[in-house]
């Protein structure tokens, strides 16, 4: 019976591109047009059938990582990018996605009520890994939010580098300037900031390893005078900062907290300061979390749609001065950090074990691939207590910051428009 109703399932899901699959009794069956891409399938487990009726976007992951299911060559970017293709637009949501993904979205606000514990607890659960794993894929800086590709063929480290530079010329900072960096990560945008911009930093994070990490690195490079970090939720901050920056840190908030995230950066921005808000976003309407994702990566986070971050903003009295929409940069950040992760796979294999290499493996390609596929993004939303803030044009943010960097890139379209494909 399972077997039956998996085949209609993916009869209605899969309509361009090919999946092959192979079923514990010996049976195959196809799905989509015959034609490229085609991604062969085989389930090992005659109880997995049931479960990916169920549930398959948990079971798909727990599935590969198990190893009840396998893909041939081990396709898994393949497999991931037809199924997300097949499912970006809209119309291939059939009845069974729209009940999972109405259930889901009904019970999101008890699964993001992120209290000062819980928030603390999520993060633990994925920022609290060994310092090590993340030197073996990220770039020197442990920069672990997307990179900003002037260029498709930019190194890793230039696209972090210049992702720093594009926000830091969007605080339009001015040496002295106080700063509050949210969610600071390992430290790297704080020590940017006051070693390249002459400004006086505190970074908040609730990770033990990060802020462990962050204060060495202060002292290491001398600037533990104009640079500090505190180990605490941003919501038990007081005092006032000419700028706040905070990447990759929104999607941890939660939608309840939406209000209150924004009503602590008015609370804390000064009079003529500026705030800028980097968050991996949807562009599609709101909806919920992968519950793979939610178990096994992000306990607690999700990505937003720019109205529901917006409704929250407005709400809070503060002016949106600049609302910027990365769309492929997270999908190539992504390749890069799979590509060292797999160059190191049995480095990482010596820290945990086989199933984490194969955990953290759908992790990053399946990330990739939305970005790639799916209707994800990233929001950079500059936001100020005052109408005139900043300039009243964008030449500020690209043509002083860049304007060498932005000259090579618009004579390389060419090369654009072949990274896209």
């Amino acid at each position: 019976m399972w077997t039956i109703i998996l085949n209609r399932m993916l009869a209605q899901l899969i309509r361009q591109g090919t999946l092959i699959l192979y079923f514990p009794d010996g049976k195959i069956q196809s799905h989509g047009n015959g034609k490229a891409p085609s991604v062969t399938v085989r389930v090992l487990d005659a109880d997995l059938v049931g479960r990916l009726v169920r549930n398959p976007d948990l079971t798909l992951g727990e599935a590969y990582v198990e190893g009840s299911l396998t893909i041939d060559g081990d396709d898994l970017r393949g497999l991931l990018a037809l199924v997300i293709a097949n499912t970006k637009g809209g119309e291939a949501l059939v009845w069974w996605r729209r009940i999972q993904d109405a259930v889901r979205v009904m019970l999101r606000g008890a699964a993001q009520f992120n209290s000062t514990r819980r928030s603390a607890a999520n993060v633990e659960h994925h920022y609290d890994l060994s310092g090590a794993l993340y030197d073996l894929f990220l770039d020197a800086d442990r920069q672990y939010s997307c990179g900003y590709f002037i260029l498709p063929d930019d190194t890793l480290e230039q696209a972090q580098h210049q992702k720093k530079a594009h926000i830091a010329a969007k605080l339009c900072l001015q040496p002295g300037m106080s700063v509050l960096d949210i969610g600071s990560g390992w430290g790297g945008m704080a020590l940017t900031l006051a070693k390249d911009y002459g400004a006086t930093v505190l970074g908040v994070t609730l990770s033990q390893e990060q802020y462990k990490r962050s204060v060495e690195r202060a002292a290491e490079a001398g600037l533990s005078d104009r640079v500090s970090f505190q180990l605490m939720d941003y919501r038990h901050l007081t005092g006032r900062f000419d700028r706040i920056v905070s990447v990759g840190m929104f999607e941890h908030v939660g939608v309840p907290h939406y209000p209150e995230y924004f009503a602590q950066v008015k609370n804390l921005l000064a009079p003529d300061g500026i705030a800028l808000i980097h968050s991996i976003g949807r562009a599609a309407p709101p909806s919920a979390t992968n519950p793979w994702i939610t178990k096994y990566i992000f306990p607690g986070g999700y990505v937003p749609a720019l109205s529901e971050m917006s409704a929250a903003m407005e709400k809070s009295g503060l002016w949106p001065t600049d609302i910027e929409v990365w769309r492929l940069h997270y999908a190539m950040t992504l390749a890069h950090w799979l590509q060292r992760f797999e160059a190191n796979m049995d480095k990482i294999r010596a820290l945990y074990d086989e199933r984490f290499c194969r955990m953290w493996r759908y992790y990053l390609v399946a990330s990739e691939m939305t970005f790639r596929q799916g209707r994800q993004c990233v929001f950079q939303m500059q936001l100020a207590n005052r109408q005139d803030a900043v300039p009243l044009t964008r030449d500020y943010i690209t043509g002083v910051s860049r304007p060498d960097l932005m000259h090579r890139a618009s004579l390389h379209k060419d090369r654009w428009d072949q990274a896209a494909q």
